[in-house]
């Protein structure tokens, strides 16, 4: 059996970040996911869908995603049943990511939010500084070839016959 869903979408509110009781860090957080299909003549709708992240990814995404950012994320569907405070039985669905992306390009700085570098990072695991600059050191340039390469003369071929080849 296969649980497996790939959804991309804008963040409807910064996400919520929270902790449970035994010290556990959780993110909630809605996406807006327009369908891909529309009646004739109408517009596209659009789905907003319930994502939980857990632990690292969950203070991952709280620090760097806010509303309005477009974001991927790959996980399950989790369906939890409840009973309301009127008796009535329930259901809902949440999505429980195991991976988030960022979906958009570097923003304009005049719209950003903050000075994150969107284009830095592409995933959650791949949180590591850029490399630190080398002090550029000039490349050799090769004008002959080594001794060890042919001319080009054809009295630099050896013909081989067949008896001495290995297979």
């Amino acid at each position: 059996m296969l649980n497996r869903v790939i959804l991309m979408g804008r963040l409807t509110a910064d996400p919520d970040y929270r902790t449970t009781q035994s010290g556990a860090a959780f993110a909630r957080f809605t996406l807006a996911v327009d369908r891909d299909f529309s009646g004739q003549g109408q517009d596209r709708k659009t789905d907003f869908l319930d994502v939980i992240v857990w632990r690292s990814t969950a203070e991952f995404v709280s620090k760097y995603f806010h509303k309005g950012q477009q974001v991927a994320v790959q996980g399950s569907i989790q369906v939890s049943s409840y009973t309301d405070r009127e008796g009535n039985k329930r259901r809902s669905w949440d999505i429980v990511a195991d991976q988030v992306y960022f979906a958009e390009g570097k923003r304009d700085s005049s719209n950003q939010q903050n000075n994150y570098d969107y284009n830095r990072y592409d995933r959650y695991d791949r949180m590591t500084p850029p490399p630190a600059q080398q002090p550029q050191q000039p490349q050799p340039t090769y004008n002959e070839p080594a001794g060890s390469y042919s001319s080009g003369d054809e009295g630099d071929f050896t013909p081989v016959a067949d008896d001495d080849l290995p297979f």
